[in-house]
């Protein structure tokens, strides 16, 4: 629960703090002086978005600072799951600076404003009228079943332990249905890319059998340019061979003679010094050089002969990978083997697309199955809520001045969605012998913020919310129904800290503490302040609120009657 609020530098707050009592907090005080200021700084606390123009000194931060009891509520899974330090006492804040950067803290950790609204969410929950106006919307109406079925196990948002596992029978049912969603995308999916894929097989196929009739090899563009280089210079090529083998051995100051001469010189001055015979190593090794040289030169003569036909041979086999490469528009031949790898496994894929259809078909119609299931399970809880959830409703209507309220839950089924397989809507009558419509058709102002009020009250034993806030829940309702609406409230503070914002004076005299938020001028602006009443400010706001600005002594004397009742 809330155990002290702080709020800086915000619209028309310079400076506020409050320390609400644990049960019920009674907020007063005339319109436009900063009631519902207040609950847009909670709202901010809570991780709504910031706006720099709400900042009451446009040279200062922004700083909202909620200090909450959290010892009794069990969420100490969250923080470990957020990476967060658990703490009995758990501090919110959020500062906004005037250059429009805003912040979030968790108990002083910088956090992001999704982690500070899932704490948030979980430690108050602001009811405004949009919320009163949202009940006509059906979905929202599943989502009050579903919690008053016990199907949500709510603590705020967030689902825990009752079902398989530490799963609510809607989260159970849902991630089904998402895992069954997910197989549903993937079989579509390659069911498409089959049928694109039949239409190119045929294509793919006869390129891939005209790469392999061609059967490519590694580096055979390169050696068969070479040998055609070879065959076609070959008359060339023997006659300069032939020449460097004479240049070498045959004419009459051939180069190995030389040598051999040069040899038998240094071997008769070797006896002179080491050095000569050094020489005459070096010159030795030169002239086996040079005839293995020359021995390769004759092989290589001898074995250069013009070959048309071989010729011919290689210029073909060149043309078709040339004529391949042009057809694939790539340069080399490695380019063409990849291209043929490419479409062996594109070929190849349409046999495997049916195996991974089939698989996929498989495990979608399982997960359908056990969604079907589930939805089952949860279509029979809610169903079964039904007459408990009309009877009670219709038994807190009456006590609020509505005896001849009629309350019918409609139910279709419907194809399974994230929410299940039935479509729900409430149906409403406020008046004897009138058809029950929809609550946008049949509820007045004052009757939706009975219906909210009492749906609240229902739903505020099966959470574990701490704190519960009401912006003016009791908009078209006066006299008996008020005190009634008030006694509802105390009854519902008993479980949970309630802070309700209230202009009718049978409410505000239902309350544990009484706060009083009003406008208070300076020399050059107006500014919000909030005080706590004492007994007798007490009496002089509730008779303000009953007579107005000058009551009488009747005035005063009722304020202190409803006090004690």
């Amino acid at each position: 629960m809330l155990i002290d609020l702080k709020i800086k530098n915000y619209a028309l707050i310079e400076k506020l703090e409050m320390n609400p009592s644990p049960v019920l907090n009674i907020i007063t005080g005339e319109t436009g002086a900063g009631k519902s200021i207040m609950l847009g700084a909670i709202g901010l606390l809570l991780g709504n978005r910031a706006d720099t123009k709400l900042l009451f000194n446009q040279e200062e931060k922004c700083v909202i600072e909620g200090v909450f009891d959290i010892s009794s509520y069990n969420l100490q899974e969250l923080f470990t799951k957020e990476d967060l330090d658990f703490d009995n006492q758990c501090i919110l804040r959020r500062e906004i600076s005037p250059s429009g950067k805003s912040r979030a803290f968790v108990n002083d950790t910088p956090v992001t404003l999704d982690v500070i609204r899932k704490i948030g969410e979980n430690l108050m929950d602001i009811h405004s009228q949009h919320d009163t106006l949202q009940l006509g919307d059906t979905s929202y109406q599943l989502n009050i079943l579903d919690i008053y079925a016990g199907n949500t196990a709510s603590m705020g948002n967030t689902t825990f332990d009752i079902y398989a596992g530490n799963l609510s029978y809607l989260r159970n049912y849902n991630e089904s249905y998402r895992q069954y969603k997910k197989l549903e995308s993937d079989y579509k999916k390659l069911t498409d890319q089959l049928a694109q894929a039949q239409k190119e097989h045929d294509y793919h196929a006869f390129l891939l059998n005209e790469l392999d009739e061609a059967g490519l090899q590694e580096n055979e563009q390169e050696e068969l340019e070479e040998e055609l280089k070879q065959l076609e210079n070959a008359e060339d090529i023997k006659l300069k061979l032939t020449q460097a083998v004479q240049s070498l051995t045959e004419s009459e100051f051939n180069i190995t003679s030389a040598l051999k001469d040069t040899v038998h010189t240094l071997s008769q001055l070797s006896a002179f010094s080491n050095k000569y015979e050094e020489l005459r190593s070096r010159t030795e090794s030169c002239m086996i050089e040079l005839n293995d040289i020359a021995g390769e030169l004759e092989d290589a003569e001898r074995n250069t002969e013009a070959d048309p036909e071989r010729t011919l041979e290689v210029q073909e086999r060149l043309n078709l990978i040339y004529t391949l490469q042009r057809k694939h528009q790539v340069q080399s031949n490695a380019e063409l083997l990849q291209i043929q790898r490419e479409l062996e496994e594109k070929v190849g894929s349409v046999l495997n697309l049916d195996t991974a259809i089939a698989n996929t078909e498989k495990a979608m119609k399982a997960a359908e199955q056990e969604v079907l299931e589930k939805a089952a399970i949860l279509s029979e809880r809610r169903r079964a809520s039904f007459e408990t959830f009309e009877k009670e409703l219709y038994t807190l209507l009456a006590e609020l001045g509505m005896p001849n309220a009629r309350i019918v839950i409609q139910h279709n089924e419907v194809a399974p969605s994230a929410t299940g397989t039935d479509d729900i809507s409430i149906l409403f009558s406020a008046n004897k012998g009138a058809q029950p419509q929809t609550l946008i058709k049949a509820a007045s102002g004052g009757e939706f913020s009975r219906l909210m009020l009492s749906i609240k009250y229902m739903l505020a034993d099966k959470t574990a919310l701490p704190t519960i806030v009401f912006d003016e829940i009791d908009t078209g309702i006066s006299g008996e129904v008020a005190v009634k609406v008030g006694k509802m409230m105390q009854q519902m503070a008993q479980k949970h800290q309630i802070i309700a914002i209230s202009h009718l004076p049978q409410i505000a005299a239902q309350g544990d503490s009484h706060y009083f938020v009003y406008k208070h001028d300076t020399e050059d602006r107006t500014i919000s302040r909030i005080k706590k009443l004492d007994d007798q400010e007490r009496i002089n706001e509730i008779a303000h609120m009953i007579a107005g600005a000058n009551p009488s002594d009747n005035a005063y004397q009722s304020a202190k009657e409803l006090l004690s009742l």
